[in-house]
């Protein structure tokens, strides 16, 4: 009966590391840098049914460069209480002095504040030597009046 008892030590001593080494955090050699560009954006309001432009800019923060060949966009656009019509799906950035704009049109459906998203998904350049790929979120505002 020891005999046993050790065999079953030793099975579940063994399944107690697999589920460890399993549930270890994992550790990257090349992380991502976090946050390489300002958002900058400002909510609109417009009346109901009236069309307006939301400008958002994204600009790059000391020793990044925007990856001015990439396609860089905005999409996956909605709005929290389907309150907002967006005029496009996916809105590219236009590059401005290492800067990127984007021009967002939307249409208030209903009237009072609704919050908005989408994710830009954009590159950029850091310290001249590394190009990444990342999603930012776009959160913002449109708020319709009567």
């Amino acid at each position: 009966m020891t005999r046993v008892r050790s065999a079953s030590l030793a099975t579940w001593l063994g399944l107690s590391a697999l589920v460890a080494a399993f549930l270890a955090p994992v550790v990257l050699t090349a992380a991502e840098p976090s946050h390489p560009y300002n958002v900058e954006v400002s909510d609109v309001s417009a009346k109901v049914g009236q069309h307006v432009v939301m400008q958002i800019t994204l600009r790059p923060r000391d020793g990044f460069k925007v990856l001015a060949h990439y396609s860089n966009h905005v999409s996956r656009f909605s709005s929290l209480d389907d309150g907002v019509a967006f005029d496009d799906k996916d809105v590219p950035g236009d590059v401005q002095n290492n800067t990127l704009v984007f021009k967002v049109g939307v249409t208030p459906t209903k009237p009072g504040k609704h919050p908005i998203n989408g994710v830009f998904r954009v590159g950029y350049i850091e310290n001249s030597e590394s190009m990444w790929m990342i999603s930012v979120p776009l959160i913002a505002s449109v708020t319709g009046t009567q």
